[in-house]
């Protein structure tokens, strides 16, 4: 399965390739997450493609500075991240997808991104 989606303001555009659907949509605890809130897929690096925009993302990075978060620079939407726990993968917010709603994950399981391997000593 192929899906399209877009930030709010319609500036970046992406196509993400779901091989075996939208599974695996959750929530994360990290101090970002908590704040941003957002429904969140996967799929490998390669299953991500910007389409247009892509000089319209800005990225942020905290603590580890291992992901990299992306944001539309004139709306401010998260589109998506390389992550942490796995440099392999991007996240996506699954509310940027056409015709995908959400809230139909809910209530979505949450990951413990305050307790992440990666800070452990």
């Amino acid at each position: 399965m192929k899906k399209q989606g877009s930030c709010h303001c319609g500036a970046v555009t992406f196509k993400v390739d779901l091989p075996h659907g939208l599974k695996d949509v959750h929530h994360c605890d990290c101090s970002l997450c908590r704040k941003r809130t957002a429904y969140v897929g996967s799929t490998s690096l390669k299953g991500l493609r910007i389409l247009s925009g892509k000089d319209n993302l800005t990225l942020y990075q905290f603590n580890t500075k291992t992901a990299k978060h992306y944001f539309c620079k004139t709306c401010g939407i998260y589109t998506h991240h390389q992550r942490r726990s796995n440099p392999e993968e991007y996240g996506f917010n699954v509310a940027c997808l056409e015709g995908v709603n959400a809230y139909d994950f809910a209530p979505a399981p949450i990951y413990d991104g305050v307790n992440h391997p990666s800070d452990q000593d």
